[in-house]
């Protein structure tokens, strides 16, 4: 069995690609099917990017007088040659590469023609017209599915899952759904012992909520990112919400299930609001990475942390998940991630200024935020 060569990507394209998942206008899916990369080398070049970005606006090279050289025929025949050498050497270095990576070399609007830098890179001609197959129509429509289904069930499985499909006639292997599930970034919530580790070096805090009652706003801000199905791809919604208001103080929506959204989300609450008294999250790398926590721990805010997996997680959340997909996400079929973003904005600012809730006495979060929160003051 011939092992298969390692791909690699040049620089430009890292860049390229990079630059339009920070734009945010396409879903990894989509940006996936056009570059022809894997959704998590898109997302690791993205952070790659924003981390060098700084260095681009740092020391400015010192600027040299151009100085004529006199012509040096022995030193240009030198040059040839040289030329020569590292000729050789990236053609044979290009046939080391991936056929994907080969194919991105071609350009046509090139003199050469087409016929020829094929040849050069060992690739067939016939594969430069292949365009790799997006996230199929039954997947998307399956996944969906499987969303509907975990709100309505968050302790199913994968296996649970799977048997609740097939009594409604869906062929699927368990393997496939628990693939799905680490797509859409959920899993089934139950009660079990407190065995799941961190990601390497984030610390997990304890839960600080056991028997702790709350009474007023900005006693406890809790988040939880979602999975959002579109039309062609998805996206990921992650909000920060007043517990005892169901207010939802800040939201984004991205292409990426990445920290830098929901610090972001976070740092936008605390702008804009008073600081809780405790922040609760679950134990997601998103949450426990030192970009979060730092934030937090500046602001002087408890940090409080369901188990991953536990029973008791998006207890504060999952009200405003299944009231943002059933209203909004479920009527609709999102053809871009600016028309999502637009949509589901429109809809959070619905739900917090005139959506009325039971648990509030038919007030809204807005109502009973500031409301309740001037009479405090008023005291």
């Amino acid at each position: 069995m011939t092992k298969r060569s390692r791909r690699t990507h040049s620089p430009a394209l890292k860049a390229k690609v990079a630059l339009a998942a920070i734009k945010g206008e396409k879903t990894l899916a989509e940006l996936a099917q056009q570059f022809d990369v894997h959704p998590n080398q898109i997302t690791t070049w993205k952070s790659q990017l924003l981390e060098g970005a700084a260095g681009v606006f740092g020391q400015e090279k010192e600027k040299t007088e151009p100085k004529e050289a006199a012509v040096d025929l022995k030193g240009l025949h030198a040059k040839i040659g040289e030329l020569t050498l590292e000729n050789g050497f990236f053609v044979r270095r290009a046939h080391k590469s991936g056929i994907a990576e080969r194919k991105k070399m071609i350009d046509r609007d090139h003199d050469l023609p087409i016929a020829r830098q094929t040849k050069a890179l060992g690739v067939a001609r016939s594969s430069v017209y292949y365009k790799p197959r997006p996230v199929s129509a039954e997947d998307l429509k399956l996944m969906r599915r499987i969303d509907e289904l975990h709100l309505e069930h968050p302790f199913a499985g994968a296996r649970m899952l799977r048997d609740l499909l097939r009594r409604e006639g869906v062929a699927v292997g368990r393997r496939h759904v628990t693939t799905l599930m680490k797509r859409m970034g959920i899993e089934a919530i139950y009660r079990r012992p407190n065995t799941s580790k961190p990601a390497p070096g984030h610390k997990v805090y304890p839960y600080l909520l056991r028997g702790v009652k709350i009474e007023r706003p900005n006693q406890v801000w809790a988040t939880d990112i979602s999975y959002i199905p579109m039309r062609r791809g998805f996206v990921y919604l992650v909000a920060v919400v007043d517990v005892f208001t169901r207010r939802v103080l800040s939201h984004r929506v991205s292409i990426a299930m990445e920290a830098e959204i929901c610090v972001e989300a976070l740092k936008e609450a605390l702008a804009k609001h008073d600081k809780p008294e405790i922040f609760n999250t679950d134990q997601g790398s998103q949450f426990t990475s030192l970009d979060f926590t730092g934030v937090l721990i500046n602001a002087k805010v408890l940090i409080s942390m369901d188990g991953k997996g536990a029973w008791r997680d998006n207890v504060f959340v999952e009200r405003l998940w299944r009231s943002v997909k059933y209203e909004e996400v479920y009527l609709r079929a999102y053809d871009s991630v600016s028309e999502a973003r637009a949509s589901i904005g429109r809809y959070l600012a619905f739900y917090n200024e005139r959506r009325p809730h039971s648990s509030l006495d038919g007030r809204t979060p807005d109502e009973a935020y500031f409301d309740i929160k001037e009479t405090a003051m008023a005291a």
